[in-house]
Formats: structure tokens, C-alpha cells, sequence
């Protein structure tokens, strides 16, 4: 089914060792779907022991990812961004790497680690036995909100993708209740000029729902907020553009008039509900 979409910018390659699509998979399907323009954004950890480190790779991941922009020759339009996992221990590390290794755009995240008490599944339930939502999640809202703050990245990703972790184990998240906590993170985005993501993965996820869902994206822009991009968190073929038109379906709904690369100078807004190829740059650029 087409998606006549103008962006997906999270997608990930057999450049993440979760995925095993060639970004030439990808492509093709932008271009049978009329998708028009893609941001890879494979996974980057900054600890050795995690899945993701790949820190000498970026030489690699740069080549392949423009050696396919300039194949497939602006249709779709491809460009290269990664996802980094933040930690506030790392955060020198991450600020150095990113000084000295340029991306068209960088997502930030919190992804579970052994080291995250529900990074270890077999010993979540534990955690979570005798907490609260807001309990078992308190660690992850920090660490988000330090992440946001850093001003590191573009965007931020999957805002609050925790919810997916204490789904088995304390049900669903509901925003109701912890609507101070969306607060401080789309704060945090407005005044850093980070742009907030809508990741359609949840969608097809335990929560059933986006990241975030489209009650937060509607609080983000009454708060002041306008700078938002949307992925689908691809890792397989078959999951491609999944869920992106409901995302685009909140966005829209949320009144945002255009989606964002990069942060400050030198930022790329893409009009909605335009279905271009093309960017438009800003800020003098």
C-alpha cells in the first residue's frame, strides 16, 4: 500500500547488529511506497561491553550509507544519522566523538542495558514487585531528561519507551497519571530547540500505542513546541513505514506544521503536509 510520505528518519540497516536489511532494501521500498526521504540511523553505544559499540566503524557506516544516497539519486533522498545511547557517565565521551564525527543527524535515547534495573528481564519482576509507574520508571525519566539537556542531539527518540519494559510486570502506563513527568522531558525538548519524536514501533509493540502517544504530542505543542520528527524503528523489511501514517495522523492532528532536522544553524524543516523530495534549509543555510 503506498505511503506518499515525505520522511521515516529511523531506520535501521545490517549496519545494527539487530537488523539484518541491506539499506538497499529499504530504498526499494521508499521508492515502490512514495516515501520520499529516509534517515539511516543505526545504533551507536559508547560502553564495550554493550551490543552497539562500534565507535571505529564510523569511517564504514559513512560509506555505505552515502555510497547508496548517490545510487539511489535523491529518490528517495538518504541521509546519514545515527542513534546513540545516552548515559550521563558517558555523556564526555559521547560529546567528544560527536565533535569529531559529523552526522546529517543524531537521534538520542535510553536503551536498556544489563546495567538499567529492566535491562535484566529475568530480574525485572523483582524490580518491579511493590513499585509503582512512576517507582520502577524514575531512573529512566532522569536519565532522559540529563540526555535532552545535554543538547546533543537533534531529536530524542522514543520518548518514553520504558512503558514497553513495565508493561508485563505493572500493566499499561497510563499518561494520565504521570503527566508531570511527560512535562519536565517536552520542557526540556522546548527550551534545548531538541525535536520530539513520534516512533510508530510502539504501535506494533506490547503498548500498542506510539512514543509517544498522541496525547503527549498534543501537551507538547499546547506547551509551546513545534520542532517534531517520526520514525517507524525499523529493523526488518516487513516492518517498514509501519505505523508511520497514524504518526503522521497525530502530528497533523496536534496542529505542528513541519518536521525538523538538526538543531540551531543549520537546520532542515520539512513541510507538512507537503509530499516533496525536497528540504528546505533555514537559519541561513
Amino acid at each position: 500500500m503506498p505511503l506518499d510520505l515525505p520522511l521515516d528518519a529511523h531506520l535501521h540497516t545490517d549496519l545494527s547488529h539487530d537488523s539484518d536489511v541491506p539499506i538497499d532494501v529499504f530504498a526499494a521500498l521508499a521508492r515502490e511506497q512514495g516515501l520520499a526521504e529516509l534517515a539511516i540511523t543505526d545504533h551507536l553505544d559508547f560502553d564495550p561491553q554493550d551490543a552497539f559499540y562500534s565507535v571505529e566503524e564510523y569511517a564504514r557506516r559513512e560509506r555505505v550509507v552515502r555510497e547508496a544516497a548517490e545510487r539511489w539519486q535523491g529518490r528517495p533522498l538518504i541521509r546519514f544519522g545515527v542513534e546513540l545511547s545516552y548515559e550521563r557517565r558517558l555523556e564526555p565521551t559521547i560529546r567528544a566523538y560527536l565533535a569529531t564525527h559529523p552526522y546529517d543527524f543524531v537521534l538520542g535515547s535510553i536503551h536498556l542495558t544489563p546495567r538499567h534495573p529492566l535491562g535484566r528481564y529475568d530480574e525485572a519482576g523483582i524490580w518491579c514487585a511493590g513499585k509503582t509507574h512512576r517507582e520502577a520508571s524514575e531512573w529512566y525519566w532522569e536519565e532522559a531528561e540529563a540526555a535532552i539537556r545535554s543538547e546533543l542531539f537533534d531529536a530524542f527518540a522514543h520518548l518514553d519507551v520504558v512503558k514497553r519494559y513495565l508493561l508485563d510486570h505493572l500493566g499499561p502506563f497510563p499518561y494520565e497519571e504521570h503527566g508531570d513527568l511527560y512535562d519536565r522531558l517536552l520542557v526540556a525538548l522546548i527550551e534545548t530547540g531538541t525535536a520530539l519524536e513520534v516512533n510508530s514501533s510502539g504501535l506494533r509493540q506490547g503498548p500498542r500505542e506510539s512514543y509517544p502517544p498522541p496525547v503527549v504530542v498534543e501537551r507538547f505543542r499546547q506547551l509551546g513546541g513545534t520542532r517534531v520528527t517520526v520514525g517507524s524503528d525499523a529493523h526488518r523489511a516487513h516492518t517498514f513505514g509501519s505505523g508511520l501514517p497514524e504518526a503522521y495522523a497525530y502530528i497533523e492532528a496536534a496542529g505542528m506544521q513541519s518536521l525538523s532536522f538538526r538543531r540551531g544553524a543549520g537546520r532542515i524543516e520539512i513541510p507538512l503536509p507537503a509530499r516533496s523530495l525536497s528540504a528546505t534549509q533555514v537559519d541561513g543555510t
